[in-house]
């Protein structure tokens, strides 16, 4: 039989890349953790990692079971729930949302469940989707509010995802000048234009797809700044600083003297969606993700100005 401590272990043994790391979010010693994996190697009959000087790998097999750990582990979280609710009647609903997204459609979609569901007990918890789509996994939370480019999700470790997503909005990525800037009267820009700019921008991912892009437009860009905001990016944008590149969701509310221009196509853009398990009878994870639909389909793309 299969200890769940040790597929617990080995989890975060996945998550952190070594026995050190792991052991610490664990508050166990390393000696322990790599006790735990060595017998549960031994129950397996097979290497779940692969360790070096530079820390551990999983093996095929440890993928597996990292992907049986968090099943596991989102079922207990599951069962709970239904417990809690067979004890006082309520339903406890979990959300994690990235920042700007939250901001646009989870207070409308909230409103829009609660009005049917009041005596759901909701929670909200912020962060990038690289760390809510994991939790989403591993049943901390039961939807993420989440968003991605033009590669795939960040699942993080393991094969099998144990998500559905559900589409939300398409959410274009827009070029903010000050409104003085010699290319601030066009409607529309090449990025290879943008190639002596300096930019500041509002978050390190968005430094990532902006030089890919230009990669492709043939010029590498001049970043002055990354902000973990992106009203704090457009601040200084205004400040004379340098251009921006920002999602069509994060252009709210207005800062005076700038101006925003879409990209000629193909340009860049943010695909958000909902992600939640696959999990049976979850009527009101149902629900909410219906609200978040319907507040999505109200809202337009921003148009340049």
């Amino acid at each position: 039989m299969i200890d769940v401590q040790r597929l617990r272990v080995l989890r975060a043994v996945a998550e952190h890349g070594s026995f050190n790391r792991a052991a610490t979010a664990l508050r166990l010693t390393p000696s322990a953790v790599s006790q735990h994996v060595a017998l549960l190697e031994r129950s397996l009959g097979a290497q779940v990692v692969d360790r070096s000087t530079r820390g551990v790998t999983l093996t095929p097999a440890g993928r597996i079971m990292v992907g049986a750990a968090e099943s596991v582990t989102a079922e207990i979280e599951h069962a709970k729930q239904q417990v809690d609710r067979l004890s006082t009647g309520r339903v406890q609903l979990t959300v994690a949302t990235f920042t700007s997204g939250g901001r646009l459609l989870l207070p409308g979609a909230l409103a829009r469940h609660t009005a049917v569901h009041p005596r759901t007990v909701l929670h909200v918890r912020e962060g990038e989707p690289e760390d809510t789509l994991p939790l989403v996994r591993q049943g901390a939370v039961d939807l993420a509010l989440a968003y991605h480019f033009d590669g795939p999700l960040p699942l993080g470790p393991g094969h099998s995802s144990g998500l559905e997503w559900t589409p939300l909005l398409e959410d274009p990525l827009y070029v903010v000048l000050p409104h003085g800037h010699r290319l601030a009267g066009r409607d529309a820009l090449d990025l290879a234009e943008l190639a002596a700019e300096p930019w500041v921008l509002g978050c390190l991912k968005t430094e990532a797809y902006l030089r890919r892009y230009a990669g492709r437009a043939g010029f590498d860009p001049d970043v002055r700044g990354t902000t973990t905001d992106y009203f704090f990016a457009r601040s200084l944008v205004a400040a004379g600083v340098g251009i921006s590149l920002i999602p069509s969701v994060a252009l709210a509310p207005e800062i005076p003297g700038l101006r925003t221009v879409p990209i000629q196509p193909p340009g860049p853009v943010r695909h958000i969606g909902v992600a939640a398990t696959g999990r049976g009878d979850r009527p009101h994870v149902t629900a909410l993700v219906r609200a978040l639909r319907e507040e999505a389909g109200q809202e337009r793309p921003h148009r340049g100005r």
